[in-house]
């Protein structure tokens, strides 16, 4: 028995060995990456593929489903912070603008990525989806290069609004597109208000949830000054709104980006209990990212006609995201950083594009359709797949790069 087989039997089946795991080889990648001029989450992906089943397996499914709490509550404080980020005094000088770029590279996005795949072959009712899917902005990455970086300004005022309407956006745009889509497959009739009344409910309901417990933080913490009592508190509520939006089917992202968005907005000293998830964060991301690593499987490379719808998928979806922001930079006559480099921090990919695939393969619509249908969606699933896996390679690096761009613009 050798030592892999070892640990494989003896320890892997433990979940607190699976995170003790994540953390010592996260920390390790995540050294050689940073010596190796790369963001520190690309080790930390790197490490959960070599870990994980396409690695040495020495993750367990069963772990992994135990993990994704972590990955839950990791995304919970990444929708905090960004919402702290929406002052209603930056929200007033750059509002407007950040919904107009919103808007212009999602849409840019879908049609590309859409008319590119029908072109490629793809039914038209796959590559509206994959179209619609190809417009979600994963917003951990930015958050944890930004906060590495300790960027601040205008770049990263526009990045983070982006970054937060965009997931509501996609939920809207979904909607739409899936409603046609199952109309194509000749399985539902296609009403576009029924589907864009679901994905307008579900936004306001996330967002009331968000706004509840966003408050009940502000009144049960505002007259305290024990620091332990209100991370107590703010910790509890959040957790509050993160798993009522789970168990509901709404959004935990937008809940908590609301609930974040009104603390800073209703008193300044709410700052403080921003500043203490900080000790905690950096452990999180770190499992985090193993973990979206561990989840990747290279063996949907093997398939040549995968690899080159994939790769078509990936590159179309830059296009749109970066000529999308750049136009429309350019139209407003945006700072030159904003152009040339806010469209190259969208490019990282996963939670929300996987969670939609996941939402079309489970759709009752989908479970009754014909095998080749089904053989057809299960390509769109390795299809997304793919992407995450690229872009979680290739989009922190180019993040990274972007903003040490803009920073550098803004000192010279």
């Amino acid at each position: 028995m050798n030592i892999i087989e070892l640990v494989e039997h003896y320890f892997a089946q433990h979940i607190i060995f699976s995170a003790a795991l994540m953390l010592l080889v996260g920390y390790l990648f995540g050294y050689i990456a940073e010596r190796l001029k790369l963001p520190v989450i690309t080790g930390y992906i790197l490490a959960g593929v070599a870990i994980g089943s396409s690695g040495l397996r020495l993750i367990r499914p069963a772990n992994m489903e135990m993990l994704y709490v972590i990955s839950e509550l990791t995304l919970s404080f990444i929708a905090v912070i960004i919402g702290g980020e929406f002052s209603f005094r930056k929200l007033k000088l750059y509002g407007k603008n950040i919904l107009i770029l919103t808007l212009l590279q999602m849409l840019l996005t879908f049609l590309l990525v859409s008319l590119g795949l029908y072109l490629l072959g793809l039914p038209n009712y796959i590559a509206f989806v994959l179209g619609a899917i190809s417009a979600a902005t994963a917003p951990a990455a930015t958050v944890v290069i930004v906060e590495k970086l300790k960027a601040k300004g205008k770049f990263v005022d526009y990045l983070y609004g982006i970054v937060a309407l965009d997931d509501a956006g996609t939920v809207i745009l979904f909607s739409i597109a899936f409603a046609l889509s199952a109309s194509l497959m000749g399985q539902a009739e296609l009403v576009i208000s029924r589907a864009l009344w679901h994905a307008c409910s579900e936004i306001l309901y996330s967002i009331l949830i968000g706004a509840m417990a966003g408050l009940a933080i502000h009144y049960g913490t505002i007259k305290k000054h024990n620091l332990n009592e209100i991370k107590i508190l703010a910790l509890g509520f959040i957790f509050l709104s993160t798993s009522i939006s789970i168990s509901l089917n709404l959004s935990p992202l937008i809940a908590n980006m609301t609930l974040g968005m009104l603390l800073v907005n209703l008193s300044s000293k709410h700052v403080r209990i921003l500043f203490s998830f900080e000790p905690i964060t950096s452990v999180l991301y770190a499992i985090f990212f193993a973990i979206a690593g561990a989840e990747l499987n290279l063996k949907i490379f093997a398939d040549p006609s995968i690899l080159l719808v994939g790769m078509s998928y990936i590159i179309l979806r830059m296009l749109g995201k970066y000529g999308g922001i750049y136009l429309g930079s350019w139209a407003l006559k945006l700072d030159r950083n904003v152009r040339n480099y806010l469209g190259l921090s969208l490019f990282p990919q996963a939670g929300v594009a996987i969670g939609l695939v996941l939402f079309v393969q489970a759709s009752p619509v989908v479970q009754s359709v014909s095998e080749p249908i089904k053989a057809e969606i299960a390509k769109m699933i390795n299809i997304v797949l793919m992407s995450v896996f690229v872009n979680e390679i290739v989009g922190p690096p180019l993040s990274k790069i972007a903003i040490l761009k803009n920073l550098k613009g803004r000192q010279s």
